[in-house]
């Protein structure tokens, strides 16, 4: 079934084995309201996230004024807050359970991310990039931006 509920997924056939990919997003802030930088990319379904997490960062460079990073579990390692602390982030992620120093963060900030998990949401409202039906990453990644652009204009 659909996540919405509404249909069967078709079952589609191919002479050779596709690797899934994820969508890896970094948010400065909300995603609803907010004008500033979003970045993404796409990662191979079999690979760590954290990795291409750090090529984004990267990718964004040291910033003039500090900023929140709102950050999954996934990139809570210290080499990603590491990185994160140098571009001028102010990450807000939560220490894993079994962390022997843990650290504080801004659990107020760290709730507002549910706005990103609903932004990624509403794109898989997309059928096309639910099922990501294309071929090229280039071409998925426009249908994406289109995507976003529609859920802007909303």
């Amino acid at each position: 079934m659909h996540p919405d509920g509404t249909g069967a997924l078709k079952k589609r056939t191919t002479s050779h084995r596709e690797i899934p990919r994820r969508m890896d997003h970094q948010d400065s802030s909300g995603c609803r309201e907010c004008s500033n930088s979003h970045n993404f990319a796409l990662s191979l379904g079999n690979a760590h996230d954290a990795p291409v997490g750090r090529e984004l960062l990267a990718g964004l460079g040291p910033l003039p004024a500090p900023l929140y990073l709102l950050m999954d579990r996934a990139y809570e390692d210290n080499q990603t807050r590491q990185l994160a602390l140098d571009f001028g982030f102010i990450p807000v992620v939560p220490p894993k359970s079994n962390r022997l120093d843990p650290w504080l963060y801004d659990k107020a900030m760290y709730r507002r991310r549910n706005e990103v998990e609903r932004l990624f949401r509403r794109l898989k409202g997309f059928r096309r990039v639910f099922s990501r039906f294309d071929k090229l990453d280039v071409i998925f990644l426009a249908f994406v931006n289109f995507a976003l652009i529609v859920d802007a204009l909303r």
